[in-house]
C-alpha cells in the first residue's frame, strides 16, 4: 500500500444523528509509533472523550490505540469507528472497505455500508468482543455517588464496567452523580440503562434500550456515547427482550444512537453514522 507520510488529524462525530451530535473522537494517523507519552500529550491537548492512534502494522493491519486526557483505555467503540472513517477520507481508494485494527482487545474490523448523502456521513459496523455483565454486588457508596433516587432493579458488572438497571427513563434522565466520588470507585465506568422507546430528531432510529454512561476516574465524566458499553448493554438487553437486533439511545446531552445485532462467537456488531467536522495535520511530533 503506497501511503502518504504526513502525519494527519480528523475530528469525528461518531454514533450520530447528524453533525454536532454523537460522540467526537480524536484521529492521529502518524504512519509511525509514537511513544506513549506523547500520545498522551496529544489526548491531553485534543481533550476529547477518547483520540485513537493509527499506524501501520502491515499491508493489511492498523495499530490502534485509544487514549482520554487521563490515560489509555482497553477498548473503546465510538474513537474506533472515527479511526476507519479517517482513514477511508485520507486514502479512498487504498484503504479496503473492511479495515483489520490490532488493540489491546484483540482483533477488531469496521467496514464500511452502503454511502448515502451528505458526503460528509458514512455509516460503519463494528466487529467488537460482546462484553457480557453477570449478577454483581454494588459498592455501598456507589448508590449516594450516583444520585439515584430508588433501589436499581438489578446491579451487574463485566471486566471493565458496572452496569445498573434503573426502574424508569424519568429517573435516568434526572440522575446527578456525584463525579469526584464516582472516581473514588476502582472501576472504569457505570453504565446506567432502562427498556424505552425514543426516536431520534431525524427520525432514523428508535430505541429499545436507553443508557448513560459515566467514567470520571478514567477522565471522562458522561460519555456521549460509548460502543464499548454497548457490548455490555446489548447482550444484557438481548436476553431480556429476546431478539437479535436492537437499537440504543445514549441519553447524553449531545445524545448517541447505536445499532446492534449478534455477531459469531461471542461478538457483537455494532453500527453508527459518522460525521467528519474538522481535518487537518499533526504538528508535534516529539
Amino acid at each position: 500500500m503506497n501511503l502518504a507520510t504526513k502525519p494527519y488529524f480528523a475530528l469525528v462525530d461518531a454514533f450520530a444523528d447528524g453533525p454536532f451530535s454523537g460522540n467526537p473522537a480524536g484521529v492521529c494517523i502518524t504512519f509511525e509509533s509514537l511513544s506513549t507519552e506523547l500520545m498522551q500529550r496529544v489526548a491531553m491537548e485534543v481533550n476529547q472523550a477518547e483520540t485513537a492512534f493509527l499506524f501501520p502494522a502491515d499491508d493489511q493491519f492498523w495499530s490502534l490505540r485509544w487514549f482520554t486526557p487521563a490515560c489509555e483505555v482497553d477498548l473503546c467503540g465510538h474513537a474506533t469507528l472515527a479511526a476507519s472513517v479517517a482513514l477511508w477520507r485520507l486514502f479512498p481508494e487504498a484503504v479496503a472497505d473492511t479495515v483489520h485494527f490490532r488493540t489491546r482487545s484483540g482483533l477488531l474490523t469496521a467496514t464500511r455500508l452502503a454511502a448515502s448523502a451528505p458526503s460528509t456521513m458514512q455509516r460503519v459496523e463494528l466487529d467488537f468482543p460482546a462484553e457480557v455483565p453477570v449478577p454483581a454486588e454494588l459498592p455501598p457508596s456507589v448508590t449516594e455517588s450516583l444520585g439515584l433516587t430508588s433501589k436499581p432493579v438489578g446491579v451487574y458488572r463485566n471486566r471493565m464496567d458496572y452496569l445498573l438497571e434503573i426502574q424508569s427513563l424519568e429517573e435516568l434522565l434526572q440522575i446527578k452523580p456525584d463525579m469526584q466520588k464516582l472516581a473514588e470507585i476502582d472501576t472504569r465506568g457505570f453504565i446506567l440503562t432502562t427498556a424505552a422507546n425514543v426516536q431520534s430528531p431525524s427520525g432514523d432510529f428508535q430505541s429499545d434500550f436507553v443508557s448513560r454512561f459515566f467514567a470520571p476516574r478514567f477522565g471522562v465524566d458522561e460519555d456521549p456515547a460509548t460502543g464499548s458499553a454497548h457490548c455490555a448493554l446489548f447482550p444484557f438487553w438481548r436476553s431480556r427482550l429476546g431478539t437479535s437486533a436492537l437499537v440504543g439511545y445514549q441519553a447524553s446531552k449531545r445524545g448517541g444512537w447505536i445499532e446492534c445485532h449478534s455477531g459469531e462467537n461471542e461478538r457483537v456488531k455494532l453500527r453508527g453514522k459518522a460525521y467528519c467536522t474538522i481535518e487537518g495535520t499533526l504538528q508535534v511530533m516529539s
